[in-house]
């Protein structure tokens, strides 16, 4: 079994295991998924209702995490505002005893900082991680997961950082690129000098790890 633990797609097949990412207005909730307050999407005159419709959905049996939420500096969003509503979400994780996954845009020692603060007892993970070994280094030593998608394929960045960290520290996924998981799997798998089926059983005892639906 293949695991994408965050995608915007159905699964391609009967041998992948995929997240899919959801919205509280999303209306589909069949399989499973995933579901959070995107930084992205966030307004003061819809956030309360949105965090009840989250707080709704995140008891549902299909729901494997929140997420995802997070920080991202490079939009207009209040950054108070948003760090008060990905705090909420952390509370929320803790309630009903949910990984998170992450998006973080040039905000990474702002969310250690709140890790380290709040010292949840869930899993945190770097969705589509694409930065430097040093900074994968801190986010690991500071308890987070690192989830690798499409820019392994071409990044020597990315495929560094694989190459430098344990196996029981990543997940795998194709996030909203036009890429297999298959291939994203075979290239992690060259990397690391694996083969396919030992990475397969690694992502899978890390899966069956962190995520309990």
């Amino acid at each position: 079994m293949y695991f994408d633990i965050h995608t915007h797609s159905t699964a391609s097949s009967n041998q992948v295991f995929t997240i899919q990412n959801k919205y509280p207005t999303s209306d589909d909730f069949s399989k499973p998924f995933s579901i959070g307050l995107h930084p992205w999407f966030l307004k003061n005159e819809t956030v309360e209702k949105d965090l009840s419709l989250l707080e709704e959905k995140l008891q549902h049996p299909n729901c494997f995490a929140l997420g995802e939420c997070g920080l991202d500096k490079v939009i207009e969003t209040n950054f108070d505002f948003q760090k008060t509503i990905f705090i909420k979400q952390i509370h929320l994780s803790e309630k009903f005893q949910k990984p998170i996954i992450i998006h973080c845009v040039r905000a990474f020692q702002e969310i250690i900082d709140i890790r380290k603060k709040l010292k949840p007892s869930q899993s945190w993970i770097i969705h589509g991680y694409q930065k430097d070994k040093q900074l994968a280094f801190s986010l690991i030593e500071n308890g987070f997961l690192l989830s690798f998608g499409a820019a392994v394929l071409k990044s020597a960045k990315v495929q560094e950082v694989i190459s430098a960290i344990s196996m029981d520290k990543i997940f795998i996924e194709t996030d909203n690129a036009e890429v297999s998981i298959h291939e994203i799997y075979q290239k992690i798998a060259n990397i690391k000098n694996f083969s396919i089926e030992k990475l397969k059983e690694q992502i899978h005892i890390n899966f069956k790890h962190i995520f309990r639906s």
